[in-house]
């Protein structure tokens, strides 16, 4: 193909190539930048396009790959690499290492109260806090359903006191107990 074939075929397509160029960065001057090197980018390579294959899609190729190749560019500029040692705690995220003791210990210190409770409430307490419902406790102690919610009541308010003493006064959420 001559070159002035080939630069008659592409400005044949300048229209498409423009539109296609806007679609893709959805900004005028972005596309017109896209269209420019699209455009000195064929004909650089115009020796490459095979006669007899369909001009436009090499075209659009073209431009959808310089499109792609600006996109990674652009996300690659924007990315921080931080190379630095993690000589500072401010750093050292992922090094971090919790603490439980507190909390286990506060666990341990709540079972030995729960099982202090009498058992009349102390049943029907852990069954409701292993997930039954108040019918299938009541119906499993052959109890009323009123008295297994008092039950769980009474459970909840004897160790809330426990609490209390042990720890001083603390406000514990009512979903926890």
């Amino acid at each position: 193909m001559s070159t002035l074939e080939f630069n008659t075929k592409f400005d044949l397509l300048t229209i498409a190539l423009r539109s296609f160029a806007y679609n893709l960065t959805k900004n005028d001057e972005d596309a017109k930048d896209l269209y420019q090197e699209t455009a000195f980018r064929a004909m650089t390579n115009r020796d490459k396009f095979r006669p007899g294959t369909n001009f436009k899609a090499w075209c659009y190729t073209i431009m959808k790959n310089i499109f792609i190749n600006n996109y990674r560019k652009k996300v690659k500029r924007n990315t921080i690499l931080d190379s630095t040692d993690n000589d500072f705690y401010i750093n050292s995220g992922k090094n971090a290492v919790l603490n439980d003791a507190g909390s286990n210990i506060m666990m341990k210190e709540l079972n030995r109260m729960v099982k202090s409770l009498d058992d009349s409430i102390k049943k029907p307490f852990l069954m409701h806090f292993d997930g039954f419902k108040y019918q299938e406790i009541a119906d499993e102690l052959s109890l009323p359903l009123g008295t297994v919610k008092s039950r769980i009541f009474f459970a909840r308010k004897a160790l809330k006191e426990m609490v209390n003493q042990h720890y001083g006064n603390v406000n514990i959420a009512r979903s926890h107990i």
